[in-house]
């Protein structure tokens, strides 16, 4: 026990950095769990496209969209929807909608406004469109 005290009195940087991934680690997942947005893999997406007729949002900026995106998604920046301008989605409240960034990192903050603003069904594609490129799933430039 004693070296255990004296590894934490020559280390307390140490272990005060190990304590807080600890502890930030248990946050995230019991948040994840708790969570109304779902992260979602890509099979699972084009199964909510193809049998439920979701809507795919795409929160990358315009010029990023243009390059390449999913086939019906519409591009709504995730600028405007932190800013609760949801005019563009208003009609799809009811409807399933999966949030698609570039690699799956900002649409579950964005997913959290929607489900505030009481939308049904909100998705996160888990790793983006980086993610739906590796998996060779079609991209479209129209």
């Amino acid at each position: 026990m004693q070296e255990y005290l004296d590894f934490f009195a020559n280390n307390t940087l140490l272990v005060v950095a190990w304590i807080g991934l600890v502890a930030a680690i248990i946050v995230m997942t019991v948040m994840t769990k708790f969570s109304k947005v779902h992260n979602i893999p890509t099979q699972e997406a084009v199964l909510l496209i193809n049998k439920q007729d979701a809507v795919v949002v795409d929160v990358r900026n315009a010029d990023e969209f243009r390059k390449g995106h999913i086939s019906g998604a519409i591009n709504v920046p995730a600028s405007q929807l932190k800013a609760n301008d949801l005019s563009q989605i208003q009609k799809y409240q009811q409807k399933p909608i999966i949030l698609v960034c570039e690699t799956g990192m900002t649409t579950t903050s964005i997913g959290r406004v929607l489900t505030k603003a009481d939308y049904a069904q909100v998705y996160a594609l888990r790793g983006g469109m980086s993610d739906w490129r590796t998996q060779n799933l079609p991209v479209t430039k129209r």
